[in-house]
């Protein structure tokens, strides 16, 4: 038997000493490109928001605009403004619906996709197949 030297000792402690090293500068590197990548989603969601801010803000100023159009003497002004020559609609062409105005639309596009007319279908009657 060999007796165990101490710079086989001195090797293994100095290799173990080394990956732990190695290892620990792998962990610290590895956290801060997660941090760093928290960060760059982070400023990414900030754009988006400070976006959708703006979007919404343009939204909200065509509604403004849309609704100050449809006013009654706005459409009168610009009916005469223009030389249009559009007249009120008579009562006759004015149509009240009392229920959900999507399903009144969706009924009325629908009305000819399956067809109206009532279809009978006569089925032979199960015999129970005893002799």
């Amino acid at each position: 038997m060999r007796p165990t030297s101490t710079n086989a000792f001195v090797n293994q402690f100095l290799v173990y000493t080394l990956l732990a090293m190695g290892l620990s500068g792998t962990i610290g590197l590895s956290t801060v490109w997660m941090r760093h990548q928290i960060s760059l989603t982070a400023n990414a969601n900030r754009a988006l928001d400070a976006r959708i801010v703006e979007v919404q803000r343009h939204i909200a100023e065509a509604t403004t605009a849309i609704e100050g159009e449809q006013d009654t003497a706005i459409l009168l002004q610009r009916n005469s403004q223009w030389r249009l020559g559009l007249v009120p609609p008579s009562q006759a062409q004015v149509v009240h619906v009392t229920e959900d105005a999507v399903n009144h639309l969706a009924v009325k596009r629908d009305r000819g996709l399956f067809g109206d007319t009532a279809v009978s279908i006569t089925l032979p009657l199960a015999t129970t197949g005893r002799r």
